[in-house]
């Protein structure tokens, strides 16, 4: 019998200072050239049990069990072997390539230091043409060694660190939800990459994921982790279309609410004499690229980003409006130009029949009221030194539309309205004391606490679990009715698009190139751009 390349026994992981075990009695095998995915949702332990095979916990940690790659005990090597194996051995490839690169230093000098650490023999000329040819097996030319990582896209960062991870030609990789902050064309791009390469060279593969879809489109097995434990594994299609575990099956379940629509949505009939809620008009938000103003006022001939590009679109009272497209394609842009954060180049912003442009700040201000944002990461938008009710009661103190005593009142049915009870114990938390859904049903009741008309949604669901997700949209449609709200949504997913939005527009390099009722988008797409995007989004599907 061939031994694995790599095999996990009877493995439990505590943290410092805690009495539960966060991986409990997990057992798994790879081989070479394998493909396995590792799936769950927030909290369940995949993260940690990828970090324990680096050796990358706390050092206080507890563990019982075995980490073995080709036999050999990971657990027992000193601190020589441990810099060896980390590498050369077994590489990982982050979610987020800016906390694995340094803001300082350029690609190429990323890759030397990398190569020379491990290969300090090498002349800097000698591991300069092995850090290019990898570079170049990532699809990254030459021209860019001597940029740096904010001059790269989110996509063209993740390649880069998985040139880095290449290098040193590990036997294997851990990718920890290595595309969930990417575009579905992007994440597509480099999870064909990435298995790719892992063919070519004979290398072992896990994937940690939530995303289901992405990982039977990409894996070759599946292990489902819940509450540190491996309660299902198997060949994919086995487990995606025959699972046993109800855990398994609950995952299914949430993930395919989303990817299906049991019935279109009826977009009813509008009066002809019906005025939109907001109305753009020829917007454009160009950013020079000239840098400062010296050079901006000598410079004949200047160039510019058209970020946002003549656009035109209504949304009615009542609508949900999907606007999707790839990351740089302008659809943030044209959300901060709506909110007069940003001024528009040229156009008109018109709210409520009022040309939000025209507006002076205190002016604007007031709007503001009644257009409301929810943010991608809540976390991010959230005081972590204010306690949940000081967090949803600001913007009436902002807006001076409430005493204490009313705002307390409010922000306790607004608690209630969000499903977050008891309401006594979650008004005195803090942040950091709730998971990322609770976190954002916070993050809507902070905007919906003015009692806005219209909510713009910023990718409000792109860092949370299927489960997760589907829990937070059927929140936000029961809340629609319930308040009388407006969504212009903005997303990356082309599949909760689907299940949450009316009608969608498609963006692309700061224009929209295709706005339809949402069926008619999905099921005869008139654009080519819109057919790629379709084309790249993994869909799980329906057992018959």
């Amino acid at each position: 019998m061939t031994e694995s390349l790599f095999s996990v026994k009877n493995l439990s992981i505590a943290y410092p200072h805690s009495d539960s075990w966060a991986v409990n009695n997990v057992s798994f095998s790879l081989n070479r050239g394998e493909k396995l995915g590792l799936v769950g949702e927030s909290g369940c332990g995949k993260t940690t049990l990828g970090r324990a095979i680096m050796r990358l916990l706390p050092a206080e940690s507890r563990h019982q069990g075995e980490i073995l790659f080709e036999g050999k005990s990971v657990l027992d090597l000193n601190d020589s072997e441990l810099r060896q194996f980390r590498g050369e051995v077994v590489a990982l490839v982050f979610q987020d390539p800016m906390t694995r690169l340094d803001p300082l230093m350029t690609i190429g000098d990323h890759c030397l230091e990398t190569l020379r650490a491990h290969q300090p023999q090498l002349s800097r000329a000698e591991a300069k043409i092995l850090a290019l040819q990898t570079l170049e097996r990532v699809k990254i030319t030459g021209d860019r060694w001597s940029q740096y990582p904010h001059e790269f896209s989110g996509g063209m960062r993740q390649r880069v660190a998985m040139a880095l991870a290449l290098l040193l030609k590990p036997k294997m990789i851990v990718a920890d939800e290595p595309t969930t902050s990417l575009d579905v064309t992007v994440a597509a791009e480099i999870l064909q990459e990435l298995t790719r390469l892992c063919a070519e060279d004979d290398m072992g593969l896990i994937l940690i994921s939530h995303d289901l879809a992405m990982v039977g489109e990409y894996c070759d097995r599946l292990a489902v982790m819940n509450q540190g434990e491996i309660v299902e594994m198997g060949e994919i299609n086995s487990i995606l279309y025959h699972p046993q575990h109800e855990y398994t099956q609950s995952l299914l379940e949430a993930a395919l609410h989303i990817h299906h629509q049991n019935e279109p949505i009826e977009l009813t009939a509008r009066d002809s004499e019906l005025k939109p809620l907001l109305k753009i008009s020829n917007l454009k938000q160009y950013f020079s690229l000239e840098g400062n103003l010296i050079q901006q006022l000598f410079t004949k001939d200047k160039k510019f980003i058209k970020a946002v590009d003549d656009i035109n679109f209504e949304i009615y009272a009542g609508e949900n409006l999907g606007l999707v497209g790839e990351s740089g394609c302008g659809k943030s842009t044209l959300s901060r130009t709506i909110l007069q954060l940003l001024k528009p180049t040229s156009g008109q912003v018109e709210f409520a029949g009022t040309d939000l442009s025209q507006l002076s700040e205190s002016e604007m201000r007031l709007q503001r009221r009644e257009i409301q944002m929810i943010f991608q990461d809540p976390h991010a938008c959230l005081n972590p030194m204010m306690t949940i009710g000081q967090s949803i009661a600001d913007p009436l103190f902002i807006h001076q539309l409430a005493t204490p005593t009313e705002a307390e009142k409010q922000v306790k049915a607004m608690l209630e309205r969000v499903r977050l009870t008891p309401v006594e114990e979650y008004y005195d938390r803090y942040p950091k004391d709730l998971s990322g859904g609770q976190q954002q049903r916070v993050a809507i009741a902070r905007a919906l606490i003015t009692k806005p008309k219209l909510v713009i949604c910023d990718e409000p669901v792109s860092m949370l679990d299927a489960s997760v997700q589907s829990q937070v949209l059927e929140l936000m449609l029961e809340l629609k009715s319930v308040f009388n709200l407006t969504y212009l949504f903005i997303t990356h997913d082309l599949w909760v698009a689907r299940f949450f939005c009316d009608r969608i527009a498609v963006m692309n390099k700061g224009k929209i190139v295709e706005i339809g009722d949402t069926e008619s988008i999905f099921t005869n797409p008139q654009n080519e751009y819109t057919q790629k995007l379709l084309k790249a989004a993994p869909l799980l599907a329906k057992v018959a």
